[in-house]
């Protein structure tokens, strides 16, 4: 009570301590600080709602605000510049804490040095890390989160998160940052939630402010102080720790008082511009991208948008709401979709059509799977392909299974196509690449639901908090022709950039034969879905004549794949058009294989 604050012009209740007379500072460096608040309610201890760092004290159980201002000999220098923005955007979706082999919480130390080379090995651009800001349910996966503008502390110190960001740099690696403003935990004693005593000061009041599937708080994007909040946070991030850009989290959620949840977007406009759109939020997403982009014309903004409104990602000069690419969600819902059925009843159409179903000129960043479906209660695509059977036949000395051969071999062709047609970006959470086996389950006790409903826990373990990206290493398994695959995926998108190319055509899928033919820059991609029949001499329409060669199959031995195919062979086009295109030439196309050819003049 010694020290009492005062409103200033904008509402917010600020201090200003002088140094002490030998120069020291009034707080020392690393002191729990609260501000406490007489409220209609009764006295209220807070964190600061701008505190930069808060730590869980062993036997606490909400975060403690620490005054985090450490001396200059402390603080990390960044050494690097930032990278120049690539034209093709190659994701790799990471979280700190389950980063490591071993069943624990990683730290950003370990995943600068450890998991960062890992990355630009494999030939991704960027690394999207979820789960920075401060949440103080680990569970959570980061997206309830209580400290805005701290970085979370489970994982190391704020300068170690530094130093993990300038170690990207140096390995051209952008650092993309998955953020967090659709809604704020709804815990009281360490989050925003009843802040000042009231159900009001950052977020909507009544049932409006409440989430009711995530059980979080949703803010009021009337409120210029809120504006004024989260425009500061994102400048925050990119300002003091170099984030080359953000992953917006929840943009449907936050475009619409019915958060997108229970209705279905059909396209029609009176969805996008009726009564449920909420304006205020809308408008602060084109505030948002409008200052990230007035200030680091380099950085990246990303939006979660399942809604498919219109302009979302066509700059604010133009109308659009800003972002700089839209989440493409549609195309992993529509694997799973297909996958809970035999390919054998796929329709190549259907799968074209969904691959490329995207407003004109909005870019996208595709993905076959992400965090979503690799948590407890979902399926990664590699468990849907293979069950369980990828327990016992993932061995190259031990015997295979019609459902290992299957699933490794439409691991590698969804996930190519999905990435050659499906967007200007690729997303790929760790670990997927190579067909991490089981779930992800994070530590918790068991928990009785406010319905009374007895939910039991995992003894609190970490044995499925982790990726074992050794499985991945491990020549003698499976999974290493998979990951080997990815590698060269991405290594052949770096060569020849096609997820960008301005042209692009699909001269076939042919719902007979399995085939899906279509032409990526110069670049010709021939996809047989068929289960059982092989093609010979079948011919594939192109756009410019010559020779070509084969310059990825995922039929090779190296991927896990059968060799059936010779890549010293020559392919050589002739004057005969073929599916609308002026030249042709004939391949050997085997059954569950993707092959890609390239001009050799």
């Amino acid at each position: 009570t010694a020290d009492h604050m005062s409103k200033n012009d904008l509402g917010i209740w600020e201090i200003f301590l002088p140094n002490n007379a030998d120069g020291s500072p009034p707080i020392p460096h690393g002191s729990r600080v609260k501000v406490r608040m007489d409220t209609p309610s009764g006295t209220k201890d807070s964190i600061p709602a701008w505190i930069k760092y808060s730590v869980q004290t062993p036997g606490d159980i909400p975060y403690n605000g620490i005054y985090y201002d450490p001396p200059e000999e402390e603080k990390y220098v960044f050494k690097h510049p930032q990278p120049k923005r690539p034209k093709s955007l190659r994701i790799y979706e990471t979280h700190v804490g389950m980063s490591s082999p071993e069943p624990k919480i990683n730290t950003y130390a370990n995943f600068r040095d450890e998991v960062l080379p890992r990355i630009k090995r494999l030939g991704y651009n960027a690394v999207q890390i979820m789960a920075i800001q401060e949440h103080s349910y680990y569970g959570s996966f980061g997206y309830h989160v209580t400290n805005f503008f701290a970085p979370s502390s489970r994982f190391g110190s704020p300068e170690d998160l530094k130093s993990l960001i300038d170690r990207a740099h140096e390995l051209g690696l952008l650092v993309l940052m998955d953020v967090v403003h659709s809604h704020a935990s709804s815990n009281t004693l360490d989050g925003l939630n009843g802040f000042d005593g009231t159900d009001t000061h950052y977020f909507h009041g009544g049932s409006r402010g409440h989430h009711w599937m995530w059980d979080s708080r949703v803010f009021n994007y009337g409120n210029k102080e809120v504006i004024r909040f989260l425009l500061s946070n994102a400048r925050w991030w990119l300002e003091e720790y170099k984030f080359d850009g953000f992953r917006f989290d929840g943009a449907t959620s936050m475009m619409y008082t019915h958060h997108g949840l229970q209705v279905t977007f059909t396209g029609s406009y009176h969805e996008y511009f009726g009564f449920a759109t909420d304006v205020d939020a809308v408008v602060y997403l084109m505030l948002v991208n409008d200052l990230i982009h007035a200030l680091y014309p380099e950085a990246v903004t990303i939006g979660e948008d399942v809604s498919g409104m219109p302009t979302f990602a066509l700059p604010v000069q133009v109308g659009g709401v800003g972002f700089d690419y839209r989440l493409h969600m549609a195309v992993a819902d529509k694997w799973i979709e297909l996958l809970k059925g035999s390919d054998e009843g796929w329709e190549m159409g259907n799968i074209v059509h969904t691959l490329t179903n995207r407003r004109w000129l909005e870019k996208c960043v595709t993905y076959a799977e992400s965090h979503d479906q690799a948590l407890v209660g979902d399926k990664t695509i590699a468990f849907w392909l293979m069950d369980k059977d990828m327990y016992d036949f993932m061995a190259l000395n031990g015997p295979s299974t019609p459902n290992i051969d299957r699933g490794i071999a439409l691991h590698k062709m969804i996930r190519l196509i999905t990435m050659a047609l499906g967007g200007e970006g690729y997303l790929n959470f760790m670990g997927n690449e190579f067909g991490h086996p089981e779930w992800i389950d994070f530590p918790r006790g068991p928990q009785v639901l406010p319905t009374g409903k007895f939910i039991p826990g995992n003894n609190n373990s970490y044995d499925k908090c982790r990726r074992r990206f050794d499985l991945g290493d491990a020549e003698f398994l499976r999974y290493h022709g998979m990951q080997q695959f990815d590698q060269a995926m991405q290594h052949l998108e770096e060569k020849y950039g096609f997820m960008t190319s301005d042209h692009q055509y699909v001269s076939r899928k042919h719902e007979e034969d399995k085939v899906i033919v279509f032409e990526k820059g110069d670049l010709v991609f021939v996809f047989n879905f068929h289960w059982s029949n092989s093609y010979f001499d079948y011919r594939v329409g192109c756009l410019k004549p010559g020779k070509y060669k084969v310059v990825l199959d995922s039929d090779a031995g190296l991927f896990g794949g059968f060799g059936r195919i010779h890549h010293t062979g020559e392919h050589f086009t002739n004057g005969c058009q073929h599916d609308n295109r002026p030249h042709s030439f004939s391949v050997y196309t085997p059954s569950r294989t993707c092959v890609v050819y390239a001009p050799m003049n």
